[in-house]
């Protein structure tokens, strides 16, 4: 008989999570996977960077792509979410003409960013359908959290569960899901992000392994915490920040690159030890007339916030030549 789609999700999810829910061992491809292929991004063996389109929603695609190519990024890692440059509901039409724009300007988009957190969302087959017709291999998902009332085993054993259907329609499609650790909420840690990841495949599903925030919720940690994740780790974003203090409060305060207190010479040493070329995000969350958050239009002059991009991306290119990265 037929199965229907949430039938066959369910028991997909099933399959692909038959280790036991736990926190021992390496898991299903923990001793097989090569490390050499990890993360790997241009065809030349270097990181390309990207721009998270997030910071230009006040320009079309048109505009965005002739602004990127100027200032030397390599392509765009295009929001499609609600308010994102291409709206869930509108993918199937709006993807392709945003990255045949963006091509067409020398750019690549090899990931996109987007709010997907379970396999049967309305707009979750849409998306990856699409995406992998356009030969987009990575998606960012959308972020879990913790819910007091359940407790963090319940909680991460329903994660591991929607992480597992996740894996199973990324099979069929194939493309990677990459999970964003993020203070503050479920992976926030990074040890809870590996117990979910573990028994499952890196091919289909694992981590953009964001900096800032690794180092904001483990500030001596997050190297053990990243060779742990390595094998799952096929994206990453690159921000900095350091700690204010406000009142009687200690705040995170986001900065430009080299302004703040992320070790991003030893990250990178990392990166190159375990010749990992993933493709790079580059974050501007520090004030920027409200690019920072997405907005569609500027409170400061244009010009200004094309300087603060260009800065930022020369500091990053510095770093990435003196790796060899």
């Amino acid at each position: 008989m037929p199965l229907s789609r949430k039938k066959f999700i369910q028991q997909s999810a099933l399959a692909l999570a038959g280790v036991p829910f736990g926190f021992s061992g390496l898991g299903k491809s923990g001793d097989s996977f090569d490390v050499k292929n990890s993360g790997k991004g241009n065809v030349d063996g270097k990181c390309s960077v990207n721009i998270f389109s997030k910071h230009l929603h006040w320009l079309n695609y048109a505009d965005m792509a002739k602004l990127v190519a100027e200032l030397g990024f390599d392509g765009i890692d295009l929001t499609v979410r609600a308010g994102g440059h291409v709206l869930p509901e509108r993918v199937a039409d709006d993807l392709p003409k945003a990255v045949e724009i963006i091509k067409a300007a020398g750019l690549q988009v090899s990931a996109i960013t987007t709010d997907i957190r379970t396999a049967d969302e309305p707009h979750t087959e849409g998306i990856l359908k699409t995406m992998a017709a356009l030969s987009i291999k990575n998606y960012r998902m959308g972020w879990y959290g913790y819910d007091d009332k359940k407790g963090v085993l319940t909680d991460l054993k329903s994660i591991s569960q929607r992480m597992a259907g996740l894996a199973a329609i990324n099979k069929q499609y194939g493309v990677h899901g990459d999970y964003e650790n993020h203070a503050g909420r479920f992976a926030g840690s990074l040890w809870d992000l590996w117990t979910v990841l573990k028994d499952l495949d890196p091919q289909w599903l694992g981590c953009q392994f964001d900096i800032r925030h690794a180092t904001l919720d483990g500030a001596e940690a997050w190297p053990v915490n990243f060779r742990l994740l390595q094998p799952y780790i096929k994206t990453i974003t690159i921000k900095d920040f350091y700690w204010e203090k406000q009142g009687d409060k200690w705040v995170p305060k986001d900065v430009p690159l080299g302004e703040g207190m992320v070790d991003f010479a030893g990250y990178f040493k990392l990166l190159k030890k375990y010749n990992m070329h993933p493709p790079i995000s580059l974050h501007i969350e520090y004030p920027l007339g409200g690019a920072q958050n997405g907005a569609t239009k500027l409170t400061i002059p244009k010009e200004q916030a094309v300087a603060a991009i260009r800065k930022d991306l020369a500091l990053l290119k510095t770093w990435l030549k003196e790796n060899d990265l």
